[in-house]
């Protein structure tokens, strides 16, 4: 067992980081970074604990490790002192809110365990009419693609108009976008005044109110509506392209927020920078505070996801079922959804567990519709190795001279582009490469490809040709 003589030299400088971040008006900022417990020390080191592979990489990259060895340097004497870390629960982060960032509201006391939380939202007031109930932060997995997302989410849940405003969450189709924003409302309503205005709409409807207003010469009902609100939650807010009135009126409701001190929280199905047809005034509103891209899960939140969801249905399928959803399906959650909701379906109607034969047969069109032309590892591999005139051996093996290194760069490039493996996933794939070199790997493609554009049209003729490939 290893040694605790910095533990409380640890606690101290923590506690001073977290007067001075609180001091500077950002004690969330502090909540949200350094997230990270005492393990033990050995020498002039001190190993701690995080809780997944993508807070590491951020705390590091924001210098967070090095503001607490600067301050352990201070209270100890010592000239220098390393941090070292480990990952808590390997890719997976609990959904717990003990574990999450922010502390509750200041002027709340209702903040509780999950479990208190819903006895008191069943028995206090009814549901909100606008948010769906099954859409909370006790039923989202987090994991190394989302974790920053569910942080900020919770953070602006627990400190409406103060963190993390306005939030802006995009990404593709089924990533859990809806899924956040709705936790963000239950959450504001469950522990707020039943007085507080909370109002949750896709753009469409937004869009057809606001039509409603003008033809009924009701303007100023529709104004007072919105412009009043203290939270304000508007879904994809790609819909507004080329609706120029529409952005007229969501401009003027944007200020009218922003000076009552009110949450906003947008979801977009792409980039603010790509929408085409939105004014720059809007846009640099709708990115004015936080944005976040949210990716597809890696393989293991893909298993977590689904059996979150056999959990909330009550129900069971064999492991090598999940194994092989998980594995084939891989872009959004939605399809995954589809693909249990389909296999318990299948158990109940026929008395019988689902085999991963019989799982291959009902789910092909699931399958198919989530995998596109289907894209595999195995093509991946074969396509590049035929056009770069080497062999697949080569490309997972040692050798390092430059032809190969430079092969195996754009291999786990393209895999990771294409198959959304996580970096610990691609490692296994090729040749059991620690996940830091699979990262350096990727970064040293994405980065010529940002400067030659003659790389880039290789790379890209190299996806469409892997794009293009029909196994014989």
């Amino acid at each position: 067992m290893g040694n605790q003589n910095y533990k409380v030299f640890w606690q101290e400088a923590l506690n001073q980081l977290r007067q001075e971040y609180k001091a500077a008006g950002e004690e969330d900022v502090f909540e949200l970074w350094f997230r990270m417990d005492y393990v033990e020390d050995d020498a002039n080191i001190i190993k701690v604990s995080v809780p997944s592979e993508f807070m590491r990489n951020q705390m590091e990259s924001k210098g967070c490790f090095d503001q607490i060895s600067k301050k352990l340097s201070l209270l100890t004497g010592q000239s220098e002192i390393k941090i070292e870390t480990q990952i808590t629960n390997s890719q997976i982060s609990s959904v717990s809110d003990a574990e999450q960032t922010p502390e509750p509201f200041k002027n709340s006391d209702k903040a509780a365990s999950s479990s208190e939380k819903s006895e008191k939202a069943d028995s206090s007031k009814p549901h909100h009419p606008q948010l769906l109930e099954r859409y909370t932060f006790d039923t989202f997995v987090s994991g190394d693609n989302n974790n920053f997302a569910y942080s900020a989410a919770l953070a602006a849940a627990k400190k409406p108009g103060k963190a993390y405003n306005p939030l802006l969450l995009y990404g593709g189709v089924g990533l859990g976008k809806t899924h956040l924003m709705q936790s963000i409302g239950n959450y504001i309503y469950e522990h707020s005044d039943s007085k507080l205005k909370i109002c949750c709409v896709p753009a469409e409807n937004f869009l057809n109110e606001f039509t409603d207003s003008l033809k009924n010469n009701t303007p100023n009902k529709f104004k007072n509506k919105y412009r009043n609100l203290d939270v304000l939650l508007l879904d994809d807010i790609h819909f507004l392209q080329g609706k120029e009135s529409l952005q007229e009126e969501t401009f003027h409701t944007f200020n009218s927020l922003n000076e009552r001190g009110a949450q906003m929280v947008f979801t977009c199905d792409r980039p603010i920078n790509e929408l085409k047809g939105i004014e720059d005034r809007l846009k640099t509103r709708f990115s004015s505070g936080v944005c976040i891209d949210m990716q597809p899960p890696g393989y293991e939140v893909r298993c977590a996801i689904i059996k979150k969801k056999l959990d909330i249905l009550e129900k069971n399928i064999e492991e090598d079922v999940i194994d092989f959803i998980a594995k084939n399906i891989q872009l959004n959650v939605r399809d995954l959804e589809a693909a249990i909701k389909t296999v318990v379906g299948y158990q109940d109607l026929i008395g019988k567990k689902v085999t991963v034969d019989i799982a291959k047969d009902i789910l092909k069109d699931t399958i198919s519709n989530a995998t596109g032309n289907s894209v595999s590892m195995e093509t991946i591999l074969k396509v590049i190795a035929d056009i770069e005139n080497t062999s697949i051996a080569d490309i997972k093996g040692k050798k390092r001279n430059k032809k190969i290194a430079e092969t195996r760069h754009i291999a786990i490039y393209i895999a990771r582009e294409l198959l959304e493996y996580s970096y610990p996933e691609l490692g296994n794939e090729f040749g059991g490469r620690d996940h830091s070199t699979i990262l350096s790997a990727y970064n040293n493609i994405a980065d010529r490809i940002k400067t030659d554009p003659s790389f880039d049209s290789r790379i890209k003729g190299i996806i469409n040709a892997i794009k293009d490939y029909k196994k014989i």
